[in-house]
């Protein structure tokens, strides 16, 4: 057992080091943000064009926010001194985690970030060093300097700079702690000013969160601080710091064992084991438990959960629930003040930031960070106390809140004016489709509509109902069995108001007599038997909503998230079909960090005909207009403006006369090669002659296997978000989704759906 414990850790530490070293050492590189391509580009980036930007700033500062990328970029600074879980290692071995932490700014807030790491254990030369950066920075962030010098480098570096200076492992650690015990004292009925709150560790960390405690109604006299030398108590002299003394009690030498009883909170941030089983029995009813020492807490929670059964626990581990992380504070309170040019981080933000957190985990999950927990249940309670770092709604929760104080404390030099706007930019960071979806969401809301899901027990379906319900006025109809769908959104945590949508049971609903004679006068004569339409109304959800939108129950469908295309289309030919509506092609949206890129068709016509293909273009311009967006499409063909006679250059050529017999007010242009397509430059010396300017933003295709070949690659290879497919020429009755799709792309879809206009197609 030994053997395989070694071996596995041996195995692990490789790991480790593979990681670090390959592909390229380390965790960073730097990357420019404007073309440097040629020698005009040359002139501007550098001289003679650079002297501009550098004479706007010498007359003005505060155009430094302007011309460089100061105003996004926070520095990481450390002497080494106090890396977690490793002490004293010394600024260069102390690289791998301050560039980890510069991954974890950029990961979750975009915020440009460079590790300095410096050899100054003299916490007075060490301030002078860090001050003399702030041309460079538009914040600082203080990493992994022992106490108590990090008390004095950051109160002097505060005190010099006009910057943000914060030291995350005090204040980042000290908010995550103040959700938590906002979100347990909330669980348990109490109130801050009541609790007794006993503490192990007087060092940065531990500091800092009792001073968070107290700012949020922790009474002084209600905090008992204990060390190794024991409590913090009046007149003592060993091991005393300023800091630890304004938490002296009265009263002489005590031990954690005696100043324990009746306790409603312990915080931990001392070492593995400190806090005993029969320390916990003497604790309050319902304790809350923080133990945050690393890597193995104070108590292990099994151990304190046995003695108290319903006592609320956290710690610093991932591998339990509750795990307090930095990373849920510090990149989205520093996204927020440099947004608005904070010249510091004060109470007010960090209050903000606090209940912004809390606030979050009290919020029913997201779709993103159930799909990065899977098996974990993410409802506010006992085990759920705080949010996930991967809860995309962070940023635009957290950065908000802290920006709103920033400006209200009067510390925003660069004020917004428009926060529920600075909040939307905040989440199309984060939802790469917010803002081209924000028009579609816009045409959503001019009147309500109705919308069935045919698969309505999918927990993707659950979570956009629910976010429909929220973001739109539209009413989500569910086609599923009632205690299915209960059951899976409380496990979930979906908080489903009946209210807000409804449900048909294929099971038991009233309406099943009229939906399968429907179905079978729509399809008599096409082979179905009353029998089989019977059948086909108790099993098929598809064709059940399809009849609900037939018979005007419902404005529109969207099925597919499990299941073939052509099958779900089949069904919806069949009951929505007729009447001027015929499926003309599916058309995706592609998110690319270059922008948008539409597809077509990628399901309908697997080879489509020269007639079908000018209709796709057509209905392909109607649609990407939905967006905001003038359609510039090029039809895509192994042939480039007439130089193959293959067949499907033959039907492109065909498709554009039909085209061009029309009176069409939008740009197209073919056949040619992608590559053509998407370069304007490529495209004018080969063809110069060109009707379409700039670069295609929809390309369709000669068939089906090379539209959804590239939609693939563009997803996996590219990175690319997918709004869609949107199903064209159903007049917006019925939309076929992908069993790729996400709790976003559905909500997406029926914003889509949401649309009241036929004549999109």
């Amino acid at each position: 057992m030994t053997d395989n414990k070694d071996a596995n850790r041996q195995a692990n530490r490789q790991a480790a080091l593979d990681y670090h070293e390959f592909p390229r050492p380390g965790k960073l590189e730097i990357r420019a943000t404007k073309p440097l391509a040629n020698q005009r580009d040359l002139a501007r980036a550098y001289s003679p064009g650079v002297a501009e930007a550098c004479l706007e700033i010498e007359t003005d500062p505060a155009t430094a926010a302007k011309y460089t990328a100061r105003q996004n970029l926070v520095a990481v600074v450390t002497n080494g001194t106090a890396v977690l879980g490793l002490g004293n290692i010394g600024a260069l071995a102390s690289k791998p985690v301050m560039e980890g932490k510069a991954v974890l700014f950029k990961k979750f807030a975009n915020i440009d970030c460079f590790d300095i790491e410096v050899n100054e254990t003299d916490p007075h030369k060490l301030a002078d060093i860090v001050t003399s950066l702030e041309p460079t920075f538009g914040a600082i962030n203080l990493e992994d300097i022992k106490a108590p010098d990090c008390f004095i480098v950051e109160k002097l570096c505060r005190e010099r700079m006009n910057i943000p200076v914060f030291h995350d492992d005090q204040h980042g650690t000290a908010i995550v702690v103040g959700a938590a015990a906002l979100n347990a004292l909330r669980l348990t009925g109490r109130r801050f000013e009541d609790i007794k709150v006993v503490s192990t560790g007087g060092g940065a960390a531990g500091i800092a969160c009792l001073n968070m405690l107290l700012a949020l109604g922790v009474r002084r006299e209600n905090v008992f601080l204990c060390d190794l030398a024991g409590l913090v108590h009046e007149g003592r002299e060993a091991d005393m710091t300023p800091q630890k003394a304004e938490y002296a009690q009265p009263g002489g030498p005590r031990g954690l064992t005696d100043v324990i009883e009746g306790a409603d909170l312990f915080l931990g941030l001392s070492g593995p084991n400190v806090l005993k089983p029969e320390m916990v029995a003497r604790m309050a009813d319902a304790p809350i438990i923080l133990a945050l020492a690393n890597p193995n807490p104070e108590i292990d929670p099994d151990e304190a959960r046995a003695i108290k059964p319903d006592a609320l626990i956290a710690t610093g581990r991932s591998d339990y629930a509750n795990q307090v992380n930095n990373v849920l504070c510090f990149p989205f309170i520093f996204r927020g003040a440099l947004d608005v040019g904070a010249t510091e981080i004060n109470e007010a933000m960090k209050i903000a930031c606090v209940e912004g957190i809390a606030e979050l985990a009290r919020a029913s999950s997201s779709a993103e960070a159930a799909a990065a927990y899977q098996g974990e249940r993410l409802v506010f309670g006992p085990e759920y106390l705080i949010p996930k770092p991967f809860d995309p709604r962070l940023l635009a929760v957290v950065a908000g809140a802290v920006a709103k104080a920033a400006i209200d404390s009067g510390v925003a030099s660069r004020p917004v004016a428009d926060l529920q706007a600075y909040k939307e930019k905040l989440d199309s960071s984060v939802y790469r489709s917010a803002l081209i979806m924000k028009p579609v969401f816009e045409a959503s809301r001019s009147s309500p509509r109705r919308i069935v899901f045919a698969e309505g027990e999918d927990e993707r379906v659950l979570r956009a109902a629910f976010a429909m319900s929220e973001e739109t006025i539209d009413r989500p109809i569910l086609i599923g069995r009632p205690e299915v769908i209960a059951s899976r959104a409380a496990r979930s945590g979906i908080p489903l108001n009946t209210d807000n949508y409804e449900i048909v049971n294929p099971e038991s609903d009233p309406r099943y007599r009229d939906y399968w004679e429907t179905y079978h006068g729509l399809m008599a004569r096409r082979g179905v038997t009353p029998d089989l339409a019977r059948a086909i109304m108790r099993t098929n959800t598809t064709a059940i909503g399809a009849v609900m939108v037939n018979r005007g129950e419902a404005d529109s469908l969207i099925c597919g998230t499990f299941g073939q295309y052509l099958w779900h289309l089949n069904y919806i030919e069949q009951v929505l079909g007729g009447q001027g509506r015929k499926p003309i092609g599916a058309l995706s949206l592609m998110i690319l960090e270059s922008g948008a890129l539409f597809i077509a068709d990628t399901h309908v016509h697997p080879e489509p005909s020269a007639e079908q293909i000018a209709g796709i273009v057509i209905g392909a311009a109607r649609h990407v207009r939905r967006f905001g967006l003038e359609p510039k499409i090029a039809l895509c063909s192994h042939s480039q403006f007439g130089n193959l006679n293959t067949e499907s250059g033959r039907r492109m050529r065909a498709a554009l006369e039909m085209l061009d017999a029309q009176s069409l007010d939008f740009e197209y242009e073919g056949e040619m090669h992608s590559d053509a397509a998407l370069d304007p430059d490529l495209r004018a010396r080969i063809f110069p002659d060109s009707r379409m300017k700039g670069a295609a933003n929809v390309l369709i295709f000669a068939n089906a296997d090379a539209a959804s070949g590239v939609r693939n690659i563009l997803k996996i290879k590219a990175g690319g978000l997918e709004v869609g497919p949107i199903l064209m020429g159903m007049g917006n009755r019925a939309h076929i989704v992908t069993s790729s799709i996400t709790a976003r792309g559905l909500l997406n879809i029926s914003a889509l759906a949401g649309t009241p206009v036929a004549s999109y197609g």
